[in-house]
């Protein structure tokens, strides 16, 4: 019997993407290695939402949810930042066979998915070779071209290096930049027992244990100000979100973080009790322009594919960026399974692009939508048909599916 020869794969980027992706390809025996241009690689960002269409994959790649520490995700209140802030309401999380979406630090789950991808299991570990900058790629050849004039050949080359891939340009045969949305995020993790000694706050701990966002109701305006918060870390911690529209991207001068003091100033006309929460911040915040990339004509192309936010970064409103990731790192392993020639890469690649493009495009334009559009914000919280599409969704099932194969 004629053992079946593994693909050697090469990933650039090794972010959720893309050890999602090396996990899902070292299981099916090929031969996997990542070129990441830091030196080291640490996950930026505070906590995450991993709901359950990411979960499903996150199962199958042999993830350990208690190496996550994380908090179920049940139900949001949501509330009234105009007037003096009494008012609120609840809105239920889908639940799928007794299970409910989850948030955790984001390092956690970047920790846990680098576990999977480099240490033992099924397959060979993927090995990872930080501070190697890929500055070429021929997609047709199937070739990357570091910085240091090293050439790699592979039969299959991902581009799982984020919002400003490299891998992108040479998919696409032009360069396509990520565009502002006028909106700056700041994040910052708080220790709950410290929020707990606050009276003032007692509304982070009334009614049910999960998000709490608080926005003004009924005021349809393009001037943006939104807090979103949430439990992570077994419940230790309060993941701070403060979305708010920021004319200035574009100036030269604009610098990653922001003072609390300017925070205050932004969010001068919410209630006592919210500001309050305000105070309790750090002097100073990162933050980050929020970005997302446009609908591309492909991902794919030769022996080449992108994933992730290469391929279709997204505003968080749906808290579907991540997910979709590990969804993509799912549909390629389904379909790259042990046996795959490289003479069928280029037709499974379309099968993965083809799987995948419509549904990301769909909950991209949500994301938008849900974010830009003042009637249509916190839609998502309040649409349980929507979020059955969203997160009811197995990208196994239909990777499957599409290969003719039964689970």
């Amino acid at each position: 019997m004629v053992q079946a020869q593994p693909l050697n794969v090469s990933i650039v980027g090794a972010g959720i993407a893309g050890l999602a992706a090396a996990t899902a390809l070292r299981r099916n025996g090929h031969l996997v290695q990542i070129f990441e241009s830091a030196e080291t690689k640490t996950e930026i960002g505070a906590a995450i939402v991993v709901p359950l269409n990411a979960q499903r994959v996150l199962e199958y790649l042999g993830y350990k949810k208690e190496n996550l520490k994380s908090v179920d995700l049940s139900s949001m209140v949501t509330f009234d930042a105009g007037g003096d802030g009494g008012k609120s309401f609840a809105s239920p999380w889908i639940e799928i066979d007794g299970r409910v979406a989850v948030t955790c630090v984001r390092s956690d789950l970047h920790n846990e998915l680098l576990r999977l991808a480099t240490g033992p299991g099924e397959g060979l570990p993927a090995v990872i070779n930080f501070a190697s900058e890929v500055v070429r790629c021929d997609p047709e050849e199937g070739s990357l071209t570091l910085t240091d004039g090293r050439v790699v050949q592979s039969d299959l080359i991902l581009g799982a290096d984020g919002i400003s891939s490299v891998i992108r340009a040479h998919v696409l045969g032009h360069v396509q930049k990520a565009l502002h949305s006028g909106l700056t995020n700041c994040r910052t993790l708080l220790d709950v027992a410290k929020l707990d000694a606050v009276p003032e706050l007692s509304w982070l701990r009334e009614g049910t244990l999960g998000p709490r966002m608080v926005i003004p109701f009924g005021v349809e305006s393009d001037e943006y100000r939104w807090l979103f918060l949430y439990p992570c870390r077994s419940g230790e911690l309060l993941n701070f979100i403060a979305l708010l529209d920021d004319p200035d991207q574009a100036n030269p001068a604009w610098h990653p973080s922001v003072t609390r003091e300017t925070l205050l100033s932004k969010f001068a006309a919410f209630p006592s009790q919210f500001r309050k929460l305000l105070e309790m911040l750090p002097q100073e915040l990162p933050r980050w322009q929020i970005r997302y990339v446009p609908v591309l004509p492909t991902w794919v192309k030769g022996y080449a594919a992108l994933l992730g936010d290469a391929a279709h970064a997204t505003l968080p409103t749906l808290g579907q960026g991540a997910a979709q990731a590990v969804e993509d790192a799912g549909a390629l392993g389904s379909l790259l399974p042990s046996g795959t020639k490289r003479a069928e890469i280029p037709e499974r690649l379309e099968a993965y692009h083809q799987l995948r493009k419509e549904r990301v495009e769909r909950i991209t334009r949500e994301s938008y939508d849900q974010m830009t559009v003042p009637k249509e914000r916190g839609k998502f919280s309040r649409d349980l048909e929507f979020q059955k599409y969203v997160m009811g969704y197995d990208v196994l099932a239909a990777a499957r599916d599409s290969r003719g194969v039964e689970s």
